[in-house]
């Protein structure tokens, strides 16, 4: 049988032994495409921060009305991945991500044409949703191809690929506004067009399970077996999409993993949506500045990226494939530079450092977050698993953006963002010591 519970005849392909060398080469491949698609998909949801400016004064909402709308994507994100997870393991993840990335580019078109608050709700909900099929479909892909041992790092990379995407946005977006001088609308139009390049070229690239690619895994990959649950066993469950989400919604460590995440990501959503907004306004007091300021802010993701693929290497190789530390450890020195950012006077050179160090240490720990859903759950049910605890990651990042637009609307500080940020990251570091893998 295969890792899909398909035998070689069901999935069509007739399997031939491969060497350490080939396969290893192919898990490479399966593994950069999906990088490559995840590279693009942020284009699709991240750009909303530097419409923020245009929406305001073009359709007259307030902050706390675009935090809301905000956060109505993130919790259709967080409502998709509970289903999307699932679907990845019943119809393929190959299959999934890509549509996703073609249903996502036509709802950002759908959004560009908004007229009023209802207009861009609907359509920027329903991207959420199409968002919601990427992530959970490229990491089952990559759990089919890489063993418990390298998950960390694999997992790693993918991570490190989608805060890669969190500077492919800010860029883009900086480029339209700042360099182009095009409106708000061409924000939803134009990024979005490399999301749908990489969707198709995952599709023809990948394969979803070695069987499906045509080979037989060498012995060394077939010997390893997936992590084990905490009673000694693998979580396991009948084919039914029921029991696959029975079976992780009883696991204790997926809750502890799926709240300490979703206070991760509170701190990380805040920190994506609203430091545009703050220095595209006046709270950003520095007088050296040679740029435009928003230019600054492109620091932000180049340190989530690169903390995301520092953290993996961290969990599997100090760590020895235990994550709650090193995610406790990056959340608390997260929460450290925030507080830097809001109470220290800070110059270009200065700030730009500071929000890499900020972006570095909020974001690492995603790398960890991940791999833990097949350290769990087990390959089979990896996207119902990371589903599961992208629901709850996506459930309290929506939670935050309204509470956080209504606080920049009766302060008028947008530097609050930072000390919000810095307390949805310790109470992560306090939750994620209880997960104990």
């Amino acid at each position: 049988m295969s890792i899909t519970g398909k035998s070689p005849d069901e999935v069509g392909v007739s399997l031939e032994p491969v060497s350490e060398l080939r396969f290893r080469r192919l898990q490479w491949r399966m593994l950069l495409s999906a990088m490559f698609c995840y590279l693009f998909f942020y284009t699709g949801r991240q750009t909303f921060g530097f419409a923020i400016p245009g929406i305001e004064a073009d359709l007259g909402l307030s902050k706390t009305t675009l935090g809301a709308i905000s956060g109505g994507l993130l919790w259709c994100y967080a409502a998709g991945q509970m289903i999307n997870g699932n679907l990845a393991d019943k119809l393929g993840g190959r299959r999934i991500m890509a549509l996703g990335a073609i249903l996502s580019t036509i709802l950002n078109w759908c959004t560009s044409f908004a007229i009023g608050s209802k207009s861009l709700a609907l359509a920027w909900g329903a991207n959420g949703f199409a968002q919601a099929m990427g992530w959970p479909s490229g990491g089952r892909v990559i759990a089919n191809w890489w063993t418990p041992r390298e998950r960390g790092t694999s997992l790693g990379f993918y991570t490190f690929a989608a805060g890669m995407a969190s500077v492919l946005a800010y860029v883009t977006s900086t480029l339209v506004v700042d360099t182009f001088g095009l409106d708000w609308h061409w924000i939803f139009r134009v990024p979005v067009l490399l999301m749908l390049v990489g969707g198709i070229t995952f599709y023809f690239v990948s394969r979803e399970t070695p069987e499906q690619a045509g080979v037989t895994p060498p012995r060394s990959f077939t010997e390893q077996q997936d992590a084990v649950a905490p009673d000694g066993r693998e979580l396991s469950a009948g084919e039914r999409s029921i029991d696959r989400y029975r079976a992780v919604l009883s696991s204790g460590r997926i809750w502890s993993t799926g709240i300490a995440i979703g206070f991760q990501n509170a701190a990380r959503y805040g920190l994506l949506i609203w430091v545009p907004v703050y220095f595209l306004g006046a709270d950003w007091k520095s007088g050296d500045s040679a740029v435009n300021p928003i230019w600054i802010s492109v620091a932000l993701p180049v340190g989530m990226a690169v903390g995301a693929l520092t953290n993996g290497q961290v969990s599997d190789r100090l760590f020895g494939s235990r994550r709650d530390r090193p995610i406790a450890i990056f959340m608390l020195l997260g929460a450290l530079f925030a507080m830097v950012m809001f109470l220290v006077p800070l110059g270009t050179v200065t700030g730009i450092a500071v929000l890499f160090l900020t972006g570095f240490f909020v974001y690492g720990p995603q790398a960890s977050f991940w791999a833990l859903c097949p350290d769990i759950a087990g390959k089979r049910m990896a996207g119902t698993a990371t589903g599961v605890v992208n629901f709850f990651s996506y459930l309290f990042a929506g939670a935050a953006e309204p509470l956080v637009g209504h606080i920049m609307d009766s302060t008028g500080q947008t530097s609050y963002i930072f000390p919000i940020v810095a307390g949805s990251c310790v109470a992560s570091a306090l939750v994620a010591l209880t997960i104990r893998r």
